[in-house]
């Protein structure tokens, strides 16, 4: 049996912690300018003014201003302030994923150009669902984003989410993976020509049994490669097969079937051409691991230019895809679009540019790299 002292102790710590978490998790009163007014016996409009930096107010004031409102942990309200101007000063961006090397690309180049233009972004990612970039986009609009910058979800089939924004005249601007019928502002690169060089380069390798591993041929990135993939062979006398296409996602799964996928066509492909080089990197692993040479087995070539393909071995080759460079395209037709420069209306379509990568991987004829 516990000492009765120290029973009363215990209840009496109790108490008192239960009391301070309490206090601790009330949330302290926002500080006001009222509040500095009154402190220093000046008028609200002084303050504001002197917060504005607004040359009216002089500098003595301005200071001790500046000083009280430190001291007191007076935040302005950016937030309020905008409301009343129609603006809120940030930008709303919808992604697939986070987990991509070409969407980090996107995101900084987005990020440098509204940083610079002194807009906030607030980013959402769908996780490749139409439903959770329904509710992202609805999230987004009653936030009162001043435009929004966007790429498809792999499932989404309609754009009706995005209708609060063209009825309310928020600027939309979409990249990447978009829906391509002239009525929406989209950022692309010609995926349809990268897919057309990247099947060529494999036949003037001497490839003509290619394979080609994409995903979901619903999305205009994937269809439009796939499309050029089909033209290059034609153009080179070499029959398409459906049975060599391979349409999957982009997980490392996914990698690792098509590649068992592969080793069951017969006769074996000498070249293959997958979409994603996140893909093709896990891809050329299990082949390898199950005594494939590359390229003199099999020739790859992958898309994206992401980080992995210079790691691997052989080191990947690839179709430059500029993240970056897509953002800061996106971002800055956006904002010259809210400060009255340009309208992006009278421009459907940008294209950024791309090229060929080309390293071990596909190289199966003697050529000197850069």
């Amino acid at each position: 049996m516990q000492p009765i002292t120290l029973i009363i102790f215990k209840i009496i710590f109790f108490s008192f912690t239960s009391h301070y978490v309490t206090v601790c998790m009330i949330k302290r009163k926002e500080v006001t300018i009222y509040d500095l007014a009154n402190k220093l016996n000046i008028s609200v409009a002084t303050v504001s003014r002197a917060l504005q930096n607004d040359t009216v107010v002089s500098k003595k004031t301005k200071k001790k201003i500046s000083d009280l409102a430190e001291e007191m942990g007076y935040r302005s309200n950016h937030f309020a302030r905008n409301l009343r101007q129609q603006q809120t000063n940030t930008i709303g961006v919808i992604v697939h994923e986070l987990n991509s090397n070409f969407i980090t690309c996107v995101l900084a180049g987005i990020e440098k150009v509204t940083t610079e233009a002194g807009y906030d972004l607030i980013i959402a990612h769908s996780s490749e669902s139409q439903k959770k970039e329904a509710a992202n986009a609805n999230n987004l609009f009653h936030k009162r984003v001043d435009g929004l910058i966007a790429s498809l979800s792999l499932d989404t089939t309609d754009l009706d989410h995005f209708k609060c924004f063209v009825n309310k005249g928020v600027p939309v601007m979409f990249f990447d993976r978009v829906e391509q019928d002239g009525n929406n502002t989209v950022v692309i690169i010609d995926n349809a020509k990268c897919g057309y060089v990247a099947t060529k380069h494999l036949i003037e390798q001497g490839c003509t049994r290619i394979a080609h591993v994409t995903s979901s041929l619903k999305r205009n990135v994937y269809s439009q490669r796939y499309k050029g993939y089909q033209d290059a062979l034609f153009d080179s006398g070499i029959p398409f097969d459906e049975s060599n296409l391979i349409v999957n996602d982009l997980s490392e799964k996914a990698g690792i079937d098509s590649a068992m996928e592969i080793l069951r066509m017969k006769p074996l492909p000498d070249g293959v051409f997958i979409t994603n080089d996140f893909v093709a990197a896990v891809c050329m692993r299990t082949l390898k691991e199950r005594g494939i040479r590359i390229p003199e087995d099999i020739a790859i070539v992958g898309f994206n230019n992401d980080a992995i393909g210079k790691l691997i071995e052989p080191p990947l080759t690839t179709i430059n895809y500029p993240g970056i460079d897509m953002g800061e395209i996106a971002a800055r037709n956006l904002i010259n679009h809210l400060k009255g420069i340009s309208n992006i209306h009278h421009t459907n379509t940008i294209i950024v540019r791309s090229e060929l990568i080309v390293r071990k991987s596909s190289l199966r004829k003697e050529t000197r790299l850069p």
